[in-house]
């Protein structure tokens, strides 16, 4: 039996159901963890739980509940420099716009999220929500802003595929 005043526990609880592809039962822990974290007076550790609650939502088809899951969570991780965990926020948060059929600000944050793992010099991260920004400018047909984002995200990669080193070299041999 979880404790319910225990915040650690019920965090591990609600990764165990996410693994276990539990989204909803995963949110309640989540849920139950963000209380817990903010009757303890701990922000950060309030705001990793809705950033948890959030992708559970929108592993659960709830993406408007996954967006509203994470007010505030980005100023939180502003305010505590905490720039890796505010990077994956607003990434998180361009995931549940994307959902939403919400593009343009998607690409937006997906590009904030991408500028802030750059600073970090988290490469990898970085080429990952930069793809997802390449992705959602091709859909909507800008298919300049699509290449900005696609070579933003090859210069990005820290362990490039085959592919990804054979666009390189294209891109060097024809971009001058």
């Amino acid at each position: 039996m979880v404790d319910k005043l225990d915040p650690q526990s019920l965090t591990e609880k609600g990764k165990k159901l996410f693994a276990s592809h539990k989204y909803t039962e995963a949110v309640r822990f989540f849920s139950e963890a963000v209380s817990a974290y903010e009757a303890l007076g701990d922000v950060l550790n309030a705001a990793e739980a809705r950033n948890n609650q959030s992708v559970c939502m929108l592993k659960s088809k709830n993406a408007q509940g996954a967006l509203e899951a994470l007010e505030g969570t980005e100023e939180v991780f502003r305010q505590a420099g905490d720039v890796e965990r505010q990077a994956m926020t607003i990434g998180n948060q361009a995931a549940a716009l994307e959902a939403l059929k919400r593009i343009d600000e998607a690409v937006t944050a997906y590009e904030a999220s991408a500028r802030l793992f750059a600073e970090i010099g988290s490469g990898d991260m970085e080429a990952a929500v930069l793809q997802a920004a390449a992705e959602l400018n091709l859909r909507k047909g800008k298919l300049m802003d699509y290449s900005i984002s696609k070579l933003g995200s090859l210069s990005s990669v820290e362990n490039p595929s085959f592919l990804d080193r054979v666009l390189k070299f294209f891109v060097k041999l024809f971009v001058r």
